[in-house]
């Protein structure tokens, strides 16, 4: 087994968003020569941490394949006082990975008292933000604009592995190193990319609601709401999206969702129908309390879809009940609508729900 140990000096942004003191958290990454742990070889295993008033890298190095059970001992040994692990789709590859060769050498290790950051899952969920080809960690880092020296893929380093498994040669080594290397000094450049999930989260303040006119195009007079308001952590590039109904957009620490108002007639459904009659030539429905004094030749029992009364006024969209009550052009419509008052304009907690709704289901 070859070790290395080495210190970097790197500004980073956004720890706090990884939950803990960077005392508390390593981060990690593995190499292997494929992704079945049963029939392929691990051969790298890198960390970072913060120590000393510095961050730091070390990396436990397979030099032949025999020493993989070293490798993995000395690394479970090592991240054993830390409260974190941090990783890129650890989840989903490293962690499972290394359970199954910790099985197949008889170690008794697990990752169950470690609490599990992977920055991956974190950056899917915002994936309709982002507007990414793929969710690769170097798509993210060209993202970001993160520069690398590295231009190998894990794939074309099994090659690299091979070869040097032969001939022992230090430039394939330094090779290897240097992807692990900047795979996990990368993971701590990516963290602004996490930045992005508060937004779903509801971790921002609104500070203003305002109903305004506007023109289209095609010269259509509406109105839209907008609502502002100041994001928690700062993120890295704008990022926008939405549909004709609803649309965000989010830059440094501001954010702005712009709803489109319904300005017209609506209806409000009687969840009690067997309760009312319907009067067709008025297009509503009255309670049987007062329909003795209409004639029975123009009312009729109201069923579920046309037992409703109707409203004019200006109405919100919303993807959940929200705010009640709550309006619908036809009954079995999945949107519904609420009367944009004083009473919502003036309750800042009822607009954050609001929010916090439509963005999560936007996104």
């Amino acid at each position: 087994m070859i070790t290395t140990d080495d210190k970097f000096d790197l500004e980073i942004s956004d720890l706090e968003l990884l939950g803990g003191p960077k005392e508390d958290i390593v981060f990690f990454d593995i190499e292997t020569t494929g992704f079945s742990a049963r029939s392929t070889a691990l051969y790298l295993i890198g960390v970072v941490y913060y120590k000393n008033n510095t961050w730091n890298i070390s990396q436990w190095f397979c030099e032949e394949p025999q020493s993989e059970a070293i490798v993995l001992a000395s690394f479970f040994e090592f991240i054993q006082p830390y409260k974190t692990i941090v990783h890129f789709n650890g989840e989903g590859f490293d962690m499972p990975y290394l359970i199954s060769k910790f099985a197949k050498y008889n170690l008794p290790y697990s990752f169950i008292n470690f609490r599990s950051f992977d920055i991956f899952k974190h950056t899917r969920k915002v994936h309709k933000l982002l507007k990414l080809e793929n969710y690769k960690q170097k798509t993210i880092e060209q993202y970001l604009g993160i520069e690398r020296t590295d231009k190998f893929s894990g794939g074309e380093l099994i090659n690299v592995y091979n070869k040097y498994l032969i001939t022992k040669d230090d430039e394939s080594l330094h090779v290897l190193l240097l992807h692990n290397k900047e795979d996990i000094i990368g993971m701590l450049q990516l963290l602004p990319v996490l930045s992005y999930s508060p937004i779903k989260e509801g971790k921002y303040t609104i500070n203003s609601i305002e109903t305004n006119t506007v023109t289209d195009f095609n010269g259509v007079i509406s109105k839209e709401t907008i609502f502002t308001g100041t994001l928690d952590t700062s993120i890295p590039k704008r990022v926008s999206f939405g549909n004709d109904t609803f649309y965000l957009t989010a830059f440094n620490n501001s954010l702005k969702l712009r709803v489109k108002v319904y300005t017209g007639e609506l209806k409000y459904f009687y969840s009690n129908y067997k309760d009312y009659y319907y009067l067709p030539a008025e297009d509503t429905s009255i309670h049987k309390s007062i329909a003795f004094y209409v004639d029975k030749n123009y009312r009729m029992k109201a069923k579920a879809a046309n037992c409703y009364s109707k409203k004019t006024g200006m109405f919100l969209p919303q993807f959940h009940e929200i705010v009640n009550p709550y309006f619908k052009i036809d009954y079995n419509d999945k949107l519904t609508y609420f009367e944009l008052e004083e009473s919502f304009i003036e309750n800042n907690n009822l607009q954050k729900s609001y929010m916090i709704d439509i963005i999560n289901n936007l996104l």
